[in-house]
């Protein structure tokens, strides 16, 4: 990467302490890549997807951490977030070429979603700023080819 990447970190603060706590490890690893970042927050990992369609409008950032919890219940609404949440940022990221890193937790019970998010343990949040990171160098790449 040439220049230090401005990414901007959407989270779902349905869960805060969740939320919190991956947020802590994908700033992290955006200021360990020399990166810099803003944050908003949503009511929940369905509206993620939106946040980050408005965002890209704006021109003002390189990539986008998209960051929540979705822990299952005993309806189907977990099974429409999840997936609606993961379709709508695939469809950002192939039809915009947004460089955008998943770490939106789908868990059974709050156990597994401690585990994915807790800085020392697997913190997703820190692995979806390297995915954005990485993204956002690839797409420089093939930009630099053309």
């Amino acid at each position: 990467m040439t220049k230090s990447p401005h990414l901007l970190i959407v989270e779902a603060r349905f869960y805060e302490d969740l939320a919190d706590e991956l947020v802590a490890g994908a700033e992290a690893a955006v200021l360990a890549a020399g990166g810099t970042c803003e944050r908003i927050s949503v009511p929940g990992a369905f509206e993620i997807p939106g946040a980050i369609a408005m965002a890209a409008r704006s021109g003002r950032f390189d990539g986008y951490i998209a960051l929540g919890v979705v822990v299952r219940g005993e309806t189907t609404h977990y099974d429409y977030v999840c997936g609606e949440s993961a379709r709508g940022l695939m469809d950002l990221a192939t039809r915009e070429r947004l460089a955008i890193g998943y770490g939106i937790l789908t868990t059974e019970n709050f156990r597994q979603a401690w585990e994915r998010a807790r800085i020392g343990l697997g913190n997703k949040g820190k692995a979806a700023a390297e995915a954005a990171l990485a993204m956002i160098d690839l797409r420089t790449r093939f930009n630099a080819a053309s």
